[in-house]
């Protein structure tokens, strides 16, 4: 073979593979057409103007709508920050390009429990990195400081409290796990003397013994959660510098001599991650990509797919993401997951149609519709 023709093999090579390479935005995220990425311009557009005049009803006013949401929980209270929010945004993201976008994808807003899906990705860098070695083990191997002790609370593994199935019995800087969205029936000394579910056979939705994951994940990595994060996810996959996740006013901890907060995995009692829509639109792309970014694999494809798989406790909740198994969402994929915030702050994966669909300040009753609007999209 000559050296022309080698020379053209190898570059008709690099044309198809740079063709078939999947897009990662830079600074400046690219946008196509809905044609250009074979979709319907015309369902695409109506799903837009439909998120757009589907805004949530939650107060703007934050703190109000907290003490609505929660004021039949014990000497509840506010002890993080928390911020007026803004309007309706949201994007859709299409093999990695901004198909479509609404309202103030720039604006840092609170995200509520969206921030679960986050703090389960620094417990996913703790194992790919093996300081923790795999999610079956005791919390108490690895957190010995009395937080783990008992016959029931020992037994936990990192694994109930990822999938909320630990049923961990405490207080945690000053919060109770029973006050925390207490049942309907039953009073003060009924919460607190009930019957302890054996740890992974019970789902209990509960932001005490969500921040004790992150008290936890503290104590293994010895550095403030947010520092993990912003180096080994959110500079790489290109976010902004205006994200910020915060603790409480009280859950500062001593850590090798140094005073760090522990985060919240959300704002039940404020605090929590405060982000942009285009920020968390990056996050969720890394998810699509199966943990790769470019030419680095961020998280391993085996944590992408653990993710979202149904624990034994609630077929519709995985490792803090939720999933569409029971299709509450009737006309969407049942593969799709998703991270979902108190106010309709949604980040949804959707791998089958390389998708990721962002939304701020939605109506939970239709955010089905949107989707099932979105996936009729594509062509």
């Amino acid at each position: 073979m000559t050296k022309k023709l080698i020379a053209l093999f190898v570059f008709s090579y690099s044309i198809v593979v740079n063709a078939q390479s999947p897009y990662f935005p830079d600074t400046a995220w690219q946008t196509k057409t809905a044609s250009e990425l074979k979709m319907d311009k015309l369902l695409l557009d109506s799903a837009v103007r439909f998120a757009m005049a589907s805004e949530n009803k939650v107060e703007r006013d934050l703190r109000i709508a907290n003490l609505k949401a929660y004021a039949n929980e014990p000497d509840y209270k506010i002890i993080g920050p928390m911020k007026e929010r803004g309007g309706p945004a949201g994007l859709i993201i299409k093999n990695g390009y901004i198909v479509a976008q609404w309202g103030d994808i720039n604006r840092v807003d609170m995200t509520f429990s969206a921030t679960k899906s986050f703090l389960s990705t620094t417990a996913g860098l703790a194992i790919d990195n093996g300081l923790i070695k795999n999610v079956s083990e005791p919390v108490i191997n690895y957190v010995w400081d009395g937080t783990f002790v008992g016959a029931h609370n020992s037994k936990i593994t990192w694994g109930n409290l990822l999938d909320q199935s630990s049923d961990w019995s405490g207080t945690l800087f000053g919060l109770h796990d029973w006050a925390d969205r207490p049942p309907k029936e039953g009073g003060i000394d009924d919460w607190k003397n009930r019957t302890l579910h054996e740890p992974g056979t019970f789902f209990k939705y509960n932001d005490v013994r969500v921040n004790l994951l992150a008290y936890s994940l503290l104590q293994v990595f010895r550095k403030p959660l947010p520092v993990v994060l912003k180096e080994k996810i959110m500079d790489p996959i290109g976010a902004s510098t205006t994200w910020r996740w915060y603790g409480y006013d009280n859950s500062f901890v001593n850590i090798d001599g140094i005073m760090m907060q522990s985060v919240s995995g959300g704002g039940h009692h404020g605090g929590g991650l405060f982000i942009s829509a285009a920020d968390q639109a990056r996050f969720g792309l890394l998810f699509v990509r199966k943990g790769k970014w470019k030419n680095q694999q961020l998280l391993s494809e085996k944590w992408i797919q653990s993710v979202h798989q149904p624990s034994f406790a609630n077929k519709d909740y995985g490792y803090m993401w939720w999933i569409n198994t029971s299709q509450r969402w009737k006309e969407v994929s049942k593969d799709i997951y998703y991270a979902v915030g108190f106010g309709g702050n949604y980040i949804v994966i959707d791998h089958a149609h390389d998708l990721v669909v962002v939304t701020r300040w939605m109506d939970d009753a239709k955010m089905g519709d949107l989707m099932g609007l979105i996936e009729r999209s594509v062509l």
